[in-house]
C-alpha cells in the first residue's frame, strides 16, 4: 500500500488498526516518534511537541487512543485492555510504513508506552515516560489496592470502576468537569495542602467535582484549548476513556507472566514535583536502576503538576530532543 509522504506541517489522517481506525496527526520527517496521550485528553495534548520534534529532525505522530477523539470506540468494556492497546500501537507503526519507533507516553499513555516497550522491544526501541513512573507488572490485584487507599473516602480509580457512574457526573457538563479536573492537577490551580484531595470522593453521594478548585483555568489551558477537549468528548462520550480504568484487573491477569520484568531499552522519565503520580510512586522511581536499566536520564520538574508537557512545554521539548539525540549517538 502506498504511504503518503510525511508533511512539514501537521496533517490529520486515519489508519486501520485492531480498534477499527486510529486518528493521527503527524509532522516532520526522520525517525518515528509515537506520542501516546492519557486521561482525559487526546492527540491535542502533544500540540506543543509535534512542531518541536519535527524541527529537530523526527517524524512525530500523536494519535487518539481507542475510545477517544476520532479513533474508533469499541462497545465492549474489555476491548480496552492493555494488550489490545499495545496491538493498536504495533498496527500504527506498520500503517506508517515503519519497522520501529521511539514511543513516548503521558499519564495512561506512559503505562501504555511502557508495556508496549516491554512486550515488543523489537519494535519499540526506546521509551519515554511522562508523569507516571514505570512499575513492573505484578503485586496485589489492583482493585484491592485501590479499595484500601481511601479509608473513609473512595479513591478516584475505584470510583471509575462501575460503568455509568462517573459518566453520570461528567457528561451533563463536560466542559465544566474537564476544566475542574485539569485545574485540580495543575501546579498553579491545584488545591493547597490541607484542603480536600480531589483524587478522593466522599463514599456517600460524593462526586469528584465536589473537590475541584474554583480558581479558574490553569495558565496552560486557554478557552480555545478547553473547547477542543470538550468538543471531542461531547462527540464521543466518556465511556471509552473510562474503560481503560475498568480493565486494570484484566491487565494484571494478562501481564502476570511479566511480573517484575525490567524494560531494557534506552528510557527517559520526566515527572512533576507537585504531581501525585510522582509522589505516590516515589518507590517506583527509586527502583529505576533495577526496573529501567537502560535509563538515560530522569528529571523531576520543580513547581510542575500533572499535565507536564502542557504546563512546561519548552522544558519538556528540550529534554525530549536531547534524549532523542542521545539515541542517535
Amino acid at each position: 500500500m502506498h504511504q503518503p509522504a510525511p508533511s512539514a506541517h501537521p496533517r490529520h489522517r486515519t489508519v486501520e488498526a485492531p480498534a477499527g481506525r486510529l486518528h493521527l496527526v503527524e509532522q516532520g520527517t526522520g525517525p518515528l516518534v509515537l506520542l501516546v496521550h492519557g486521561f482525559p485528553e487526546s492527540w491535542y495534548s502533544w500540540r506543543r511537541q509535534l512542531p518541536a520534534l519535527a524541527a529537530a529532525g523526527y517524524r512525530a505522530v500523536a494519535f487518539d487512543v481507542r475510545g477517544y477523539g476520532r479513533s474508533s470506540k469499541p462497545a465492549a468494556t474489555d476491548a480496552y485492555r492493555m494488550l489490545d492497546l499495545v496491538e493498536d500501537n504495533l498496527a500504527l507503526v506498520r500503517a506508517l510504513g515503519e519497522e520501529s519507533a521511539v514511543i513516548v507516553g503521558h499519564d495512561w499513555g506512559s503505562t501504555i508506552a511502557a508495556v508496549s516497550a516491554l512486550l515488543h522491544p523489537e519494535v519499540f526501541r526506546a521509551v519515554g515516560l511522562l508523569s507516571v513512573p514505570y512499575a513492573p507488572p505484578g503485586g496485589p490485584r489492583p482493585t484491592d489496592v485501590f479499595a484500601r487507599m481511601g479509608g473513609d473516602q473512595e479513591f478516584y480509580v475505584s470510583y471509575f470502576q462501575e460503568p455509568g457512574r462517573a459518566e453520570a457526573e461528567m457528561e451533563p457538563d463536560l466542559r465544566g468537569w474537564l476544566a475542574g479536573f485539569y485545574a485540580a492537577m495543575s501546579a498553579d490551580t491545584m488545591p493547597a495542602r490541607g484542603e480536600p484531595d480531589p483524587h478522593f470522593v466522599a463514599r456517600t453521594g460524593g462526586r469528584l467535582r465536589d473537590r475541584f478548585p474554583r480558581s479558574g483555568l490553569p495558565a496552560w489551558l486557554t478557552q480555545d484549548d478547553l473547547d477542543v477537549y470538550a468538543g471531542e468528548f461531547e462527540r464521543t462520550g466518556t465511556t471509552g476513556a473510562l474503560n481503560r480504568y475498568r480493565n486494570m484487573d484484566r491487565d494484571w491477569e494478562d501481564l502476570a507472566r511479566y511480573g517484575g520484568a525490567p524494560i531494557e531499552q534506552p528510557s527517559l522519565f520526566i515527572g512533576g514535583a507537585l504531581d501525585a503520580s510522582t509522589t505516590w510512586m516515589a518507590d517506583a522511581i527509586e527502583a529505576y536502576p533495577t526496573t529501567l536499566p537502560g535509563l538515560v536520564s530522569s528529571h523531576i520538574l520543580d513547581g510542575c503538576g500533572h499535565w507536564i508537557q502542557q504546563e512546561r512545554p519548552e522544558e519538556v521539548n528540550h529534554l525530549l530532543t536531547a534524549w532523542l539525540a542521545s539515541l542517535r549517538s
